[in-house]
């Protein structure tokens, strides 16, 4: 049997298949109109026309005002019944529009047909608009494109473009598709893509990536990916996907909607057969069929639960697209709900909460100066790509030191390196270099755990200096937005030296942290927190080295960078940004969609039991049953859309 939440989902053809186009959206009223119409006028005829009061006129003009509306609904519940799909919202609607009719409710029963149609029409409209409104936040694409062809630049579709054409972006303008920047530096806004609103800058043969913005100046690129194969195109394909990875909120609903309505079906008989049974039983109660016939009636229009199997994956998709608006994808709603029940977090460190790039943080010399020092040490390390080697170089041309190109350098493996500047003998590497060369260090240094580079001139130390891999500028505040949703237990994950790990967690106000850590480690160590009572562990890493660990997590987060294949691949919530404080900001949209179908479930569930009670004690019309069916439906869609709205950090 096929569950209602398939014909709500699909908007069956006789109220509402898509409609795009504009002639369309106005042709679909054109039946519920003619049936308006006659209804209308067929109820000011019974009121006022001695001729309108022959009951066989009456049935045939309201069957007429009826059919417009009421014959596709009946072939629908028809092809249903032809696959064994006997309880369903089509059946519903039929068998209370017919038992109106039967027992001479002309008015009423056409009023729900006609009313269930316009009600499922809106409806659909507002879950078209707001699928769509989500498309095209996300898919930021321009129509058209300057390519330059033959000497000279042509305007064509970005579809058209091939890889290896060189586009032109005007000022202002949004890149159409992926490629390489060919001029020398251009800013361009990436909040579209990651949320961001700091602009970046992007120098020459670097990556542009589609739906970023130029500012300033007009752009040349050189296309790396077809239109189709673009990191927008994949994202988007990515949050269209996410939906059909159902959250439990979703199954549940599948579940309830398959149990709920033959239970309502059986209660509506129920509420007609034992009134006749205990009028039986006591003679004095009065038993009029038609009156109760009329209560089952109106609780079958009320029992309709579209607004449940509607607006819970539409929750979902919408909380998918926020996410997406900030920067965040989520490969599934079940990852969304996934999320909101993690109560450990474990970081890696490299390119999660730091950089990954080195930095000079401190410059000891003794008998030379500090130039000098920077001189020899940058001057043998100028053409290693190592990137100390490249950190050090980089440092010292800010110091304005000029570099020597006149060496003479040996490399000695694992050690350093021995150079000769200005008939000078320089040595440059680590303590193992010193004490090769019998070469004294301060006692100090002997004990230091940090990354150290030293020198000595002509076999005697003259300094050192110190680096260090360098926190995102958003990492402390990470960890401080994560404790403030009540997630303590936050650990560090390292292959780097247990001391250094230490001194960043203490940076970082993490209390556990764990260093000198290989692959199979981290996993070693994953396994043991997933093992603990009642614990959901999320990782976060960069997608790449800690495949592993992100799949043996409970929710994955890989720190993916725009355009990440590697990262997409194997997470299960991918962060753009690179930054680490979007970790909180996707708990927090979690938690904001799973509270937003709450409120849709037990606010349809409660109105609806409410309305049903009423029906059932004779309290509501077939009237209100419809009303109250298509205001519950309405409202539910339109609070599943507010999450686009709301702000998080």
């Amino acid at each position: 049997m096929e569950t209602m939440q398939h014909h709500c989902e699909h908007m069956h053809s006789c109220c509402h298949s898509k409609h795009h186009e504009d002639s369309h959206e106005y042709t679909i009223f054109i039946l519920p109109i003619i049936s308006f119409s006659l209804l209308i006028t067929g109820i000011i005829l019974q009121h006022q026309s001695t001729w309108f009061q022959n009951t066989n006129i009456q049935f045939i003009w309201f069957l007429c005002s009826f059919l417009p509306v009421g014959f596709p609904v009946m072939k629908e519940a028809w092809k249903s019944l032809l696959t064994k799909d006997l309880f369903n919202e089509f059946s519903l609607m039929v068998i209370a529009s017919v038992g109106a009719f039967a027992i001479g409710e002309y008015p009423e029963a056409v009023a729900v047909m006609l009313f269930y149609t316009i009600g499922e029409i809106l409806q659909d409209k507002a879950v078209d608009r707001a699928t769509r409104n989500i498309r095209q936040l996300l898919d930021v694409r321009p129509e058209q494109v300057e390519v330059f062809r033959n000497g000279r630049y042509h305007t064509v579709s970005p579809r058209e473009v091939k890889i290896g054409e060189i586009i032109e972006i005007k000022p202002g303008g949004r890149i159409p598709l992926d490629g390489i920047l060919k001029d020398s530096q251009a800013i361009f806004d990436t909040s579209a893509l990651t949320g961001e609103s700091v602009p970046r800058t992007i120098s020459k043969n670097e990556e542009v990536l589609a739906g970023m913005i130029i500012s300033g100046q007009a752009v040349h690129i050189q296309v790396s990916k077809t239109y189709e194969n673009s990191s927008l195109a994949r994202i988007l394909e990515l949050v269209q996907n996410a939906s059909e990875r159902k959250a439990p909120a979703e199954l549940f609903i599948r579940k309830f909607a398959r149990i709920y309505t033959p239970v309502v079906v059986l209660s509506a008989l129920l509420i007609i057969i034992i009134p006749a049974l205990i009028s039986i039983i006591n003679p004095s109660f009065h038993y009029i069929f038609n009156d109760w016939l009329y209560r089952g009636l109106v609780f079958l229009v009320i029992s309709c639960p579209c607004a449940l199997v509607i607006s819970v994956p539409l929750g979902y998709f919408g909380g998918i697209g926020a996410a997406s608006r900030n920067g965040i994808l989520f490969k599934g709603g079940n990852f969304l709900n996934a999320i909101t029940h993690i109560n450990a977090i474990a970081f890696d460190k490299t390119g999660t909460l730091t950089t990954g790039s080195f930095e000079v943080i401190s410059v000891a010399h003794e008998g030379i100066t500090q130039e000098q020092l920077l001189y020899f040490i940058s001057s043998v390390e100028q053409k290693s790509n190592h990137p100390i080697a490249q950190a050090i170089v980089h440092y010292a041309k800010k110091q304005g030191i000029e570099i020597s190109n006149e060496n003479s350098i040996h490399e000695l493996s694992g050690l350093g390196i021995e150079a000769e500047i200005n008939e000078k003998k320089i040595l440059v590497g680590n303590a193992r270099l010193m004490k090769k060369y019998q070469i004294n260090l301060p006692q100090e240094i002997q004990n230091c755990t940090s990354t150290i580079v030293l020198c000595a001139v002509n076999e005697k130390y003259v300094g050192h200096l110190l680096l260090s891999d360098t926190l995102k500028n958003d990492a402390c505040k990470a960890i401080k937005n994560i404790r403030k949703l009540g997630i303590s237990d936050i650990r560090l994950l390292s292959g780097d030296k247990k001391e250094i790990v230490n001194n960043f967690a203490s940076q970082l106000g993490i209390d556990k942290a764990f260093g000198d850590l290989l692959p199979e480690d981290k996993v070693h160590y994953l396994e043991q927190m997933t093992t603990e009572p009642n614990k959901s562990v999320a990782f976060v890493g960069d997608g790449m080295n800690d495949a592993p660990v992100l799949a043996l997590s409970d929710v994955g987060i890989a720190m993916g960078g725009l355009g990440s294949d590697a990262a997409i691949e194997t997470a299960d919530v991918v962060i753009q940004t690179d930054q680490p404080s979007k970790v909180a900001t996707a708990i927090s949209i979690g938690h904001a969609t799973k509270r937003i179908i709450m409120q849709n479930i037990v606010g349809a569930i409660g109105a609806k039991s409410l309305i049903l009670l009423a029906g059932a004690f004779g309290f509501a019309t077939l009237w209100a049953a419809v009303f109250a069916d298509v205001g519950v439906a309405l409202i539910a869609v339109l609070n599943s859309m507010r999450i686009l709205k709301m702000k998080f950090q």
